[in-house]
Formats: C-alpha cells, sequence, structure tokens
C-alpha cells in the first residue's frame, strides 16, 4: 500500500479489500504484519479497516427490528474499537484522508450528531477535498435511511457534483441519491425521465474523463443498470463487459442474490442490443 503514494483513492480502496479479505480471523494476519513492522501506518489502517467491516458483520443485513439486542451490543462495542483504531491510523499518517473517510461507517453505526458529521468531514476535505470514496460513504449518512433525509442526501450530491472538477467521478453522485430515493419509492422521477436520463449522461461524461480511477467500476454498475432500463442497450452493454465478474456495487448489492439480479439485467441488455439490431434491419428492408 505504501505504493499509492498520495493516491488517496486508491489507497482507500485497498485498504477496504484487505481489510474485508480477513473475514472473521482478520486479528490472526493483522497482528503478524504488525509484529513484523510496529508503528506501520499501513498496518494501523488495515487493522482499522478490518475492524469496521468485523462490527458490521455482528450488525448484519436485517433490519434492527429483526436483529437481535445482543447483535446489538457486540456491533456497538466492535464500532468503538474501530473508531479507536482509526484515530491511531489518522496519527501515525495525518496526511492521509482514509481513516477520516473510512470513519463515516462508525458515524452510521454510533449515531453521530450532524455537528460530528459535519466536525468529521471538515477533516475528510481538507486532506482530499473531492474524495469519491469519502462522499459516497457521506451520501449514505445524509439519507433518509440513515442519519438525514432524501432532501439532505440530494443537496450534498449536487454541491458536491457542482464543485467537483472532471475526472473525480462525483458528477454521478446526483444519480447515486437519486437510486437511493428511487429504490425507498420516495421519488416520482421516473428512470426513464428527462431529469434521470441527464445524471446519467453527466455520469457517463465523467467516466469518459476519469480513465484509470479506482472507483469508476461502481459508477459503470449503476449507469449500466440505468442504461439498460432506459432502453439504451448497447451502451449499457459496453459497461457491462468493463465490470464483468464484480458485483459488489449498487444496484445489485441491495438485493437478496446479487450475482442473478446483475445477470438479469445484463441479459436484458445483450437482448437489447439484438433486438435493435434486428429492428434496424427491418427498418431499412
Amino acid at each position: 500500500m505504501t505504493q499509492t503514494g498520495q493516491d488517496w483513492e486508491r489507497r482507500s480502496l485497498y485498504a477496504e479489500a484487505l481489510g474485508r479479505a480477513g473475514g472473521w480471523l482478520w486479528p490472526l494476519w493483522v497482528r503478524a504484519w504488525e509484529r513484523a513492522r510496529p508503528g506501520d501506518p499501513d498496518a494501523a489502517l488495515v487493522r482499522a479497516r478490518a475492524q469496521v467491516h468485523h462490527a458490521w458483520r455482528w450488525r448484519g443485513g436485517r433490519y434492527a427490528s429483526a436483529t437481535a439486542a445482543w447483535r446489538f451490543r457486540r456491533f456497538h462495542n466492535a464500532l468503538f474499537t474501530a473508531r479507536e483504531n482509526l484515530h491511531n491510523a489518522a496519527v501515525l499518517n495525518p496526511d492521509d484522508p482514509t481513516p477520516h473517510a473510512a470513519e463515516i461507517w462508525p458515524a452510521l453505526g454510533l449515531g453521530y450528531t450532524d455537528d460530528m458529521m459535519r466536525e468529521l468531514w471538515d477533516e475528510i476535505v481538507k486532506r482530499a477535498p473531492h474524495h469519491f470514496e469519502a462522499h459516497y460513504n457521506a451520501l449514505q449518512y445524509w439519507s433518509g435511511k440513515w442519519r438525514g433525509s432524501h432532501e439532505k442526501a440530494q443537496a450534498f450530491a449536487e454541491e458536491a457534483a457542482d464543485e467537483a472538477p472532471a475526472g473525480t467521478l462525483l458528477a454521478a453522485l446526483p444519480l447515486f441519491a437519486w437510486y437511493e430515493t428511487y429504490l425507498a419509492r420516495e421519488n416520482t422521477q421516473a428512470i426513464d425521465s428527462p431529469r434521470v436520463r441527464a445524471l446519467v449522461d453527466a455520469a457517463l461524461v465523467d467516466l469518459e474523463a476519469a480513465a484509470g480511477h479506482p472507483a469508476a467500476p461502481r459508477v459503470q454498475h449503476m449507469v449500466a443498470y440505468c442504461l439498460t432500463k432506459q432502453g439504451r442497450h448497447r451502451e449499457a452493454l459496453r459497461h457491462f463487459r468493463a465490470v464483468d465478474g464484480w458485483v459488489e456495487a449498487l444496484p445489485w448489492r441491495y438485493q437478496n442474490y446479487q450475482r442473478l439480479a446483475y445477470r438479469g439485467v445484463r441479459t436484458a441488455a445483450a437482448r437489447g442490443v439484438v433486438t435493435d439490431s434486428v429492428r434496424r434491419w427491418l427498418r431499412r428492408s
């Protein structure tokens, strides 16, 4: 991870992947790393990210009403530990926004107030003002299903998109904000409406300028889904082909059967390309 230098987006991606990789046995290999390199900021960051994932495994994916009280106790205790680990990682590498961006997940679970969240956000943006992963995480905090409202989430996304330079992928953030309200059935803007088409087009333009951005697959999954639903099958299939093999992204991440959900929409895009080609051929005949 030291090879990432100040490529904070890539560092965030690697830390999350390594933190997730340990499963329930994460302390064993992380502790071996720490013994080999005491005070290493990379090891401290991976320990913290692993602890965040460890906490959310205790929480599980069920609604709060269906989650046992003992799971919540372990969840909150693990989040407090994760927050301490994140603060330690931040001290070891003061320029790094990654520990602060990762703290958004403890902020969700522990119920940070708006003032606490804004204080955390200030720490992030003074180090990396256009950090996609941090914005993506913060959008969850400001959404109606967590600590904010759909209006707050939309305003946050639009402000970030307006202020961001091309190639940061933040032009796609309003599309993600729209999808959250669409999923909650609190949005009257249909997926094939002019407004949502414009959101998809803005995301596509930013993708073209963001070649090599580590978060590009997240955006490609969302635009591929929307393009398919909008009947723009050839464009959708191009993005599906670019991300094949990985489905840990929206919109599939909210589905019970992620791979099946992905496969269904991708198949619809492929069939749509064939159908569109046949129709064009018939019109020319």
